[in-house]
């Protein structure tokens, strides 16, 4: 069954394996999270467990958040998050969720908002090359051509300048290196979305629940 934990990322270093291999890891700091509500078909039309992580300051929780927080026993919370397709009857409101539900070598899926680049042109927002930059040339990093005239207008899709990141992005997939659950810590491979201190999502692999599941 699908299971999850808030956490935030606090930054990259690398670790050594036992083969002596050197791996690039991130540091999530997951949990503790609280179960602020249980979610099911009948009332909800879906289920889920809601989970808050970090505690918020009292004077800064207007009166539904602290009324929300308080039937499950607990303080406000700074992130409150859904995880679906959980089994249910594994968690109660008001329970303690913890790092230690992962252990090394499990694959997780890891939800995060991605670092904002600011405006950005086509070729850096969209991969697209450049002109030849010599004297003679009147192109150099223009968007280049919108397509047919006719319309009088830009295509809806086209690749032009404009914002780049900030955006909801999720890496499947990612290995489990280390947990240390006196720390509330998980050292996952490589790079996930987001700068340092933003908050994560961090999943079961999706993939490999659904062959799991296939293959019972």
């Amino acid at each position: 069954m699908m299971k999850g934990i808030l956490g935030k990322k606090l930054g990259m270093t690398q670790v050594f394996l036992e083969d002596g291999r050197v791996v690039p890891v991130t540091v999530i700091e997951a949990g503790p999270c609280v179960v602020m509500q249980k979610k099911t078909v009948e009332t909800d039309g879906y289920s889920a467990i809601q989970l808050g992580f970090e505690d918020k300051k009292e004077h800064r929780a207007n009166k539904p958040e602290k009324g929300h927080a308080n039937k499950a026993g607990t303080g406000p919370k700074k992130l409150i998050r859904e995880i679906r397709g959980v089994d249910l009857d594994q968690y109660e409101l008001g329970q303690e969720i913890r790092v230690d539900i992962f252990s090394e070598g499990e694959l997780v899926d890891i939800t995060g908002t991605s670092k904002g680049k600011g405006f950005t042109g086509a070729i850096k927002r969209h991969n697209q090359a450049r002109g030849p930059m010599a004297h003679g040339s009147k192109y150099h990093r223009g968007p280049g051509s919108l397509g047919s005239i006719a319309p009088n207008r830009v295509f809806k899709g086209q690749t032009l300048p404009g914002r780049m990141g900030g955006e909801r992005v999720t890496m499947q997939n990612l290995e489990i290196v280390k947990v240390i659950p006196e720390k509330n810590l998980l050292l996952v491979k490589g790079s996930v979305p987001g700068i340092r201190k933003s908050y994560l999502i961090i999943k079961s692999a999706i993939k490999q629940v659904q062959k799991q599941q296939a293959n019972a």
